[in-house]
């Protein structure tokens, strides 16, 4: 336990100092993280959090965004960032200390740049108290809330969203009026998407189940399926589907893409159906953690 707290809270002190840096150089303020932070201070001024039009997120980000009101934007993204980093890598290294390869991905460095929330949902998986952040982002928390249930974690949901209707009762009317302005593309209707249907062959196993729920779901960018990594358990597949995931960070060096359908199209290619490929190729023995 001692050297799982230590491991973590290296790995969590490193990469927020990292995003706050960059932060800083790029002038992003808190980056993604901004808006949960700015639905906070409108709940705490009395004010609706989305009469911002691009206000896409629930009111469960907000719960998520009250310690930080206080902070200067940078500060307070890399904090984000750098504990839901450690918090996951205390959760997954349960499982063995070779499963932090993980942090290898490229949709985990992609997400830390932009401050994102995926860490957070992925550590979920492993530490039931975290369930309710599947609330704040639910198109990524849904596959890992469905999947990954337990008794403590649904009943930590149940009070956060509570909490959100004591707040601010009409705020699913308000934050579904915002969604007309997500920009968004579908893994599972994009080609080759409709391969990642071949997951129903092992339907009875969880992790195909998470891979189908993920592919159904709107995404906006690469750093989006960095849930997935829930899936490879073993070393080799681990450093498979890091490896392979660098083809996405490639092309977008090279290239910007000119529609979410195009980072659609190639996160399928490079995240996605290797995924689909670890759950097809391995023994039915393999027991999930």
């Amino acid at each position: 336990m001692r050297t799982r707290i230590t491991v973590a809270a290296i790995i969590g002190l490193v990469t927020g100092s990292y995003c706050w840096l960059w932060l800083q150089h790029a002038h992003l303020a808190a980056g993604d993280f901004n808006w949960a932070i700015w639905a906070a201070q409108d709940l705490l001024a009395y004010r609706n959090p989305y009469h911002h039009p691009m206000q896409l997120y629930p009111l469960p980000a907000a719960i998520f965004g009250f310690p930080f009101v206080r902070m200067p934007p940078a500060v307070a993204g890399g904090i984000f960032y750098g504990l839901s980093s450690a918090l996951l890598a205390f959760g997954i290294s349960r499982h063995g200390y070779h499963r932090l390869l993980i942090f290898l991905a490229y949709p985990y460095w992609a997400g830390l740049i932009e401050v994102q929330w995926t860490p957070l949902i992925l550590a979920s998986a492993f530490l039931p108290l975290l369930l309710p952040a599947t609330l704040a982002k639910p198109q990524l928390g849904l596959p890992v809330l469905f999947t990954a249930p337990t008794r403590r974690g649904l009943i930590a949901c149940v009070l956060i969203t509570l909490i959100t209707f004591l707040l601010f009762p009409g705020w699913p009317s308000s934050w579904l009026g915002n969604l007309h302005d997500y920009a968004r593309f579908v893994p599972l209707l994009l080609f080759p998407g409709p391969l990642l249907a071949l997951a129903l062959l092992r339907y009875r196993e969880r992790d195909a189940r998470l891979l189908l729920l993920a592919a159904i779901m709107p995404q906006r960018w690469f750093y989006d399926p960095f849930i997935l990594w829930f899936i490879p358990k073993s070393r080799r597949e681990i450093m498979w589907t890091v490896f392979l995931s660098w083809g996405a960070g490639i092309w977008r060096w090279y290239r910007f893409p000119h529609s979410f359908n195009e980072v659609g199209r190639w996160s399928v290619v490079f995240l996605y159906l290797p995924m689909l490929a670890v759950i097809l190729l391995r023994d039915r023995r393999t027991q999930e953690s």
